[in-house]
């Protein structure tokens, strides 16, 4: 049974109640957020500018971007990495239940949660597992490659 979804897991009862929770902490979250939209003010954790300038770097078409739409992305990016942090540490506290547990996240529990997720199989490609079952991200030479096909 699938415990979240598009996450290949066991059936854990701590996992849908790890969901349920934070599915409530996002809803309320996004409640809040949304009167923030309005006006240009508020609690960014990324920086808006960055994201303008990634956003005006993707096309040559893109000339002008309105003052709420990185503050959308900037949003957008937070429950990105917020969903990917989650299934990750469900994947590490899965995977260590028989050892000793740890409480920090390695590349290899994003790139596992990466990998046994259907969500992000977009990011598959930027993850590669190398011979002895390590994880690591592909250098900046491939990434481009990879960009540039996109």
């Amino acid at each position: 049974m699938l415990g979240l979804d598009g996450f290949r897991g066991p059936d854990d009862k701590r996992v849908q109640t790890t969901e349920t929770v934070f599915d409530r902490r996002k809803m309320r979250q996004a409640g809040a957020y949304s009167g923030i939209l309005s006006r240009k003010t508020g609690p960014h954790s990324l920086p808006l500018a960055r994201i303008k300038k990634i956003m005006k770097k993707s096309s040559d078409d893109v000339k002008m971007i309105s003052g709420e739409a990185p503050i959308v992305f900037s949003k957008a990016c937070e429950l990105f990495i917020e969903e990917l942090t989650k299934r990750a540490w469900i994947i590490m506290t899965n995977n260590n239940m028989h050892e000793k547990r740890r409480s920090t996240l390695q590349k290899d529990d994003v790139a596992s949660a990466i990998i046994a997720t259907d969500v992000f199989d977009f990011l598959v490609n930027l993850v590669s597992t190398t011979h002895d079952n390590n994880c690591e991200l592909m250098n900046e030479e491939s990434h481009q490659d990879i960009m540039e096909d996109i």
